[in-house]
């Protein structure tokens, strides 16, 4: 399987966790992002005299991908391409392969941003001290539930992600976590 890596928002930290992979994938909620291959890749696949199909599929993919720009046509192709090898269509790779799970998102307005810290992937809050475990409070009581909180990087505001199987759970988790920062205020 695949690890997923969870960093601070942004492209630039979803490139430097990338870059340390022999082949990395990022991207954003907002489409930006792109594939990017090591020195490893290059000596090992693009540069190799070998013949295999196998090798031959993965110099084509290279060369296809824009590390650069992080072009969305050629990311698009490759993972049509992709689906079509392993005998899949774009409705079962949307209905099979992935189920987004319910969430809300909430922006709530705050005096200061500057109060609220995280650590560094952003996924848990270590200041104003006690929050977080009133989180934790409230995402226990929902099966396969997660929520945290974050600061706007440029807005007075506090970024509240809440996940649960059941919209209506999603919903009232979000509510709950609205409702502790509201008293902070």
């Amino acid at each position: 399987g695949i690890t997923p890596i969870c960093v601070p928002t942004g492209v630039k930290h979803l490139h430097h966790a990338a870059v340390k992979f022999d082949i990395g994938v990022y991207f954003e909620a907002n489409g930006h992002g792109t594939v990017v291959f090591s020195e490893k890749f290059d000596r090992v696949i693009r540069n190799a005299e070998q013949t295999n199909d196998a090798i031959k599929r993965l110099k084509l993919f290279s060369k296809v991908i824009n590390e650069v720009v992080g072009d969305a046509m050629a990311d698009l192709l490759i993972v049509e391409l992709l689906l079509r090898w392993y005998g899949y269509s774009i409705e079962s790779w949307e209905h099979d392969l992935y189920n987004d799970a319910p969430n809300v998102q909430l922006k709530i307005p705050v005096a200061d941003r500057s109060k609220f810290k995280t650590t560094y992937e952003e996924t848990t809050l270590l200041e104003p001290k006690g929050v977080q475990e009133k989180i934790d409070a409230f995402v226990s009581k929902y099966c396969g539930a997660r929520a945290f909180v974050r600061p706007s990087g440029t807005e007075n505001i506090v970024r509240v992600y809440a996940e649960a199987q059941d919209p209506k759970e999603a919903a009232t988790l979000a509510d709950d976590i609205a409702c502790i920062i509201r008293e902070l205020n």
